[in-house]
């Protein structure tokens, strides 16, 4: 046995049972995306002329592929790959960035991996242990993808799983890459879905302007092969070749790299302290820490408020004279009638864009429980620090950084859109008291019970959920306003909005956060 891959398999199996809550969820996740599809499109897009419309519709509407690709086939199956396989490919790949940067630069960050090390451990068993441990992520998800799908053809199936598996390797693979570049795992994760983001525009402006998928840019993008692998559509079996090529070469480098250091090190190595000047304060240091993370979600929140807006005519065009999918979006945006759909579908995008936003304020908040538990909080409260100002750092950044990305994402609807940019700010900054309230809960986790901090991720997932799906499956009313967003008015429109939503659920974030500083001055800290 090579000494190098010593301990991989009890490697493996610890990773896989540390992972045992969180790989399944994602799993699931990203097969449910698309086996939630093909029942819904069939009610859509019923007929084989409503198909066909759609097809020429795509080919004509920019905006619409840049979201979504070409479509390249009228059947069922092909209309589900073209609607869920590049965004199933996205989550695959931020599944894997998780895993693999979990399992290597974050076991040596928090200084287990050192320990693990000085035992029967090769060199290279904790990387390929990590990387197992995506493969079995991804082989399962494309495995659930090709079963739900097997009756809409088998062949289209097992491209589009294989598609979807393959993209999540190839990101498992840059990801290795990026944990071996970095001392820190927030960097790895920041550099890898920088690269899954750039993938996604660099296939979005290709197939903007190529209603054939065809553009050079398209070609560029691991995202753009995912979506010419054409399943269901005359499939192009060798497009799974570059996958393969691709991430033989990063892994490559991985190992190489992984070859060249020693534990705990990197090639792009942090800048020391001291903490002084302008970080002199629990509040500048939360901003230090944060900003990062925040200047990402901006930049991403106006770019798609930009694209979002710029939709609007193209899917107003799309909807036609389609029942089921007019009376979708005009439950999403809670206004209904011939002349108002562009304002439905603004209002929809605006909710769709909050509920989004919701996920990243409970990671600025739950960053209180990494630091909690990587034991960097009780060195800093050991000094002249209370734990109301160093929690209020960070919640001052969680809470006002969501209310920073709802701005810019309503600015990019108003720009996009090219009217009343206003309205659109106004649309985005009054889902703002839902945000917060799922914001609060994860305070309270935190502070109250923080080995069950974790569970804020499901409450904003359910709430993302409701408001994604809930209309599309038609649930009643009473299961929908389980969520804070479905008590807010749905803006724009064309009648004055009542204050009480606003002022109740700004009401409940605040008292929910009072009882979160409370109890976390309580407790003790987290060992």
């Amino acid at each position: 046995m090579n000494t190098q891959l010593a301990g991989t398999g009890a490697m493996l199996r610890l990773a896989l049972r540390r992972d045992r809550v969180m790989a399944p969820v994602w799993i699931l996740v990203v097969a449910m995306l698309v086996l939630s599809l093909p029942g819904s499109l069939e009610s859509v897009y019923g007929t084989a002329a409503e198909r066909e419309r759609l097809l020429a519709t795509m080919t004509a509407n920019g905006s619409l592929r840049a979201l979504y690709g070409p479509v390249f086939g009228d059947s069922i199956g092909a209309l589900t790959a073209w609607r869920g396989g590049v965004f199933a490919g996205l989550l695959a790949g931020v599944m894997s960035l998780v895993i693999v940067v979990r399992h290597t630069r974050e076991e040596e960050e928090s200084g287990r991996q050192e320990l693990l090390s000085a035992a029967m451990v090769g060199r290279r068993a904790p990387l390929t242990a990590a990387l197992l441990a995506a493969l079995t992520a991804n082989a399962a998800a494309a495995l659930l993808v090709t079963a739900g799908l097997a009756g809409r053809g088998a062949a289209g199936a097992l491209a589009l799983g294989l598609g979807i598996g393959a993209t999540g390797m190839l990101f498992a693979a840059l990801a290795a890459i990026a944990a071996q570049l970095t001392e820190s795992a927030r960097l790895a994760k920041g550099l890898t879905g920088a690269f899954i983001g750039a993938a996604f525009v660099l296939r979005a402006a290709g197939d903007a302007g190529a209603p054939d998928g065809g553009s050079a840019l398209t070609w560029i993008s691991p995202l753009g092969w995912l979506e010419h692998v054409r399943a269901f559509a005359a499939e192009r079996w060798w497009v799974l070749a570059l996958f393969a090529a691709a991430s033989a070469a990063q892994l490559a480098a991985a190992y190489a790299l992984a070859a060249r250091r020693d534990v705990g090190m990197s090639f792009l190595p942090a800048r020391p302290g001291p903490a002084r000047g302008r970080l002199g304060s629990a509040g500048a240091l939360a901003w230090r820490l944060q900003r990062g993370a925040l200047l990402g979600w901006s930049l991403g929140f106006l770019a798609a408020g930009v694209v979002f807006g710029g939709m609007t005519d193209g899917a107003t065009e799309l909807v036609g004279d389609n029942a089921r999918t007019r009376e979708i979006i005009e439950r999403m945006g809670g206004q209904a009638g011939q002349g108002v759909l562009a304002d439905a579908f603004l209002a929809t995008m605006a909710g769709m864009l909050a509920m989004v936003a919701a996920l990243y304020i409970v990671s600025a908040v739950l960053r209180l429980s990494a630091e909690e538990s990587e034991q960097r909080a009780e060195p800093l409260l050991a000094n002249a620090v209370g734990r109301l100002r160093w929690a209020g750092g960070h919640l001052a950044v969680a809470f006002g950084g969501s209310a920073l990305i709802l701005l810019l994402a309503g600015l990019g609807l108003g720009i996009g859109h090219g009217e009343d940019i206003g309205g659109a700010v106004a649309a985005t900054l009054g889902q703002l008291p839902a945000v917060w309230v799922i914001g609060a809960l994860a305070a309270l986790l935190h502070g109250a019970v923080p080995r069950f901090a974790v569970a804020a991720w499901a409450v904003a997932g359910a709430a993302l959920a409701l408001g994604w799906v809930g209309p599309a499956l038609n649930l009643p009313q009473a299961v929908l306003d389980l969520s804070p967003f479905a008590h807010l008015p749905k803006l724009p429109g064309g009648q004055d909005p009542s204050w009480a939503p606003f002022v109740a659920l700004t009401a409940l974030a605040a008292a929910l956060l009072a009882a979160a500083l409370t109890a976390l001055r309580r407790r003790d800290l987290a060992a």
